[in-house]
């Protein structure tokens, strides 16, 4: 029996569309859990790319990978 090869999950992979990010973001925002939501940010950014959300947010991709302030 051969071994199967796996990797780890990553959401960024489903995130294929707009309309997915939104939906995604949404569920994680009835949970109300502020670290889920940072994550699920992370996630969406890495889908995107973080250099094309900083050209559509107007901010420097240094600037957009900063730790937010609660």
């Amino acid at each position: 029996m051969s071994k199967m090869k796996t990797r780890p999950f990553g959401m960024a992979n489903y995130l294929t569309d707009d309309g997915e990010a939104a939906a995604y973001l949404r569920q994680v925002l009835e949970d109300g859990d502020p670290e889920l939501l940072a994550a699920a940010l992370g996630d969406i950014a890495k889908a995107r790319g973080m250099s094309q959300l900083a050209r559509d947010t107007g901010l420097s991709r240094e600037s957009s990978v900063q730790e937010p302030v609660w």
